[in-house]
């Protein structure tokens, strides 16, 4: 495929930006090569700056549930416009968005909107901090919730991409704060606990992690970890940025029957337009202010647009939908692995309904240090194969794939036959 326009527009970007993009994983850092600019999207598929047209699996990383340029959502978004793009101000549509997360996630009984992730998994460590009084947060190799300061030990993501074991800037004292466990692992969790009573504020987590590639919690973790921090005292943080309204309408939480203490959410609680959330139970967040002393804030929070569009998709999730996208990623991952191997490829897949990775030379990955172990250099080589028959997937082996209702049974099997060219050729 020629993509001279994007080569052209990497070089320009650099002189301008920092790396040439505004998120690292952008940078194509982990594959080698230039990033693919794109200038427009349609159901499960988008077109780039010199017309090629691709499969996409990245849906803007998750939150394209229906597909790209979804007309409902359009429609919503548009409609709103007409009316104002902001107010700054408090509007119906936010109680209505309020309303239906509580409605959908267990752990939430009231919730505050913000704009990004970051600021949603920046908060409600905060409010954990202030509703114990304690200040050690615990996370989990390989888990991404955001680039605050506290998160950046051992994380996902373009983190972990680049191999970036933290980073300048974040003060030692910061970082000592943060405990770093190994991901489905009770032993090291009970461990840890014994070590430290009644000192740790939180735990947070990804109950499937998505930045280190998709990673299911093994039978039991969630169940244990549950157990273990409300023995202790310390509130138990589910990010679900990434698997809220996408594994199942009630998050993993619900997909997996254990309630944590607040929940973090984005993506497509904003349908596609920059969000984020988080909440959970009424009496920890009476703390945030103003019914609170545990201070937050965001000019632009609950934005009109963003409300409007994750609105119209809240209200759109159907037991059929997750039936669809849960039999899509099966086949397509379920495919993948008997391709590689057919082709003589030592390969592992891991998925959960509307999230998938394929990992090669590994016959099994469940935590960050078999993730880094697995062969990113043959899967780079599998991308950029994959790019050049139209496939368009995380430009990182440290990313998970998202499949979305677009997504059809001629969609998939286009998917695997080119992926069949592919292994074949590796």
């Amino acid at each position: 495929m020629n993509r001279s326009t994007s080569s052209a527009l990497i070089e320009r970007a650099r002189k301008a930006i920092p790396g040439g993009v505004n998120s690292p994983v952008r940078a194509f850092g982990g594959v080698g090569g230039d990033p693919v600019f794109f200038q427009s999207g349609e159901g499960a598929h988008l077109v780039d700056v010199d017309g090629n047209r691709y499969i996409d699996y990245v849906a803007s990383w998750g939150p394209m549930l229906f597909g790209h340029t979804d007309n409902e959502v359009v429609e919503a978004v548009v409609a709103q416009a007409r009316q104002s793009i902001g107010f700054g101000a408090p509007t119906e549509g936010e109680i209505d968005l309020a309303e239906l997360i509580i409605d959908y996630v267990p752990s939430i009984e009231r919730v505050r909107m913000v704009s990004s992730g970051t600021e949603a998994t920046m908060s409600a460590i905060r409010l954990a901090r202030g509703y114990t009084g304690r200040d050690l947060l615990v996370k989990f190799a390989g888990c991404y919730h955001g680039h605050s300061d506290s998160l950046l030990v051992r994380a996902g993501s373009g983190v972990l991409t680049l191999g970036i074991p933290g980073s300048p800037g974040v003060p030692a004292g910061i970082a000592e704060l943060t405990l770093t466990l190994p991901y489905n692992d009770q032993d090291a969790m009970q461990a840890l606990f014994t070590e430290y009573p009644g000192r740790i504020a939180a735990v947070i987590l990804e109950p499937v992690a998505g930045n280190m590639g998709c990673i299911p919690p093994a039978p039991g973790f969630l169940a244990a970890l549950r157990e273990v921090t409300a023995a202790d005292g310390a509130l138990l943080i589910f990010d679900e940025v990434m698997t809220g309204f996408r594994v199942s309408r009630g998050g993993a939480q619900e997909l997996y029957g254990v309630t944590p203490d607040l929940t973090t959410l984005g993506k497509i609680v904003g349908g596609g337009l920059p969000v984020g959330a988080f909440g959970g139970r009424a009496d920890i967040m009476a703390q945030i202010a103003p019914e609170g002393g545990v201070y937050q804030a965001g000019t632009l929070s609950g934005n009109p647009l963003a409300v409007a569009a994750g609105r119209n998709m809240l209200e759109r999730l159907t037991p059929e939908v997750y039936q669809h996208i849960e039999h899509a990623t099966a086949v397509l991952a379920n495919g993948l692995v008997e391709r590689a191997r057919s082709a003589g490829h030592r390969v592992c897949e891991n998925h959960v309904c509307g999230m998938f990775s394929l990992f090669f030379d590994a016959d099994s990955v469940a935590n960050f240090d078999q993730v880094a172990n697995a062969n990113s250099e043959k899967f780079a080589r599998f991308f950029h194969a994959m790019l050049d028959e139209g496939v368009y997937l995380a430009p990182s082996a440290f990313e998970a794939g998202f499949v979305s209702t677009a997504h059809t049974d001629d969609i998939i099997q286009q998917t695997l036959d080119a992926a069949e060219r592919v292994f074949a050729s590796l």
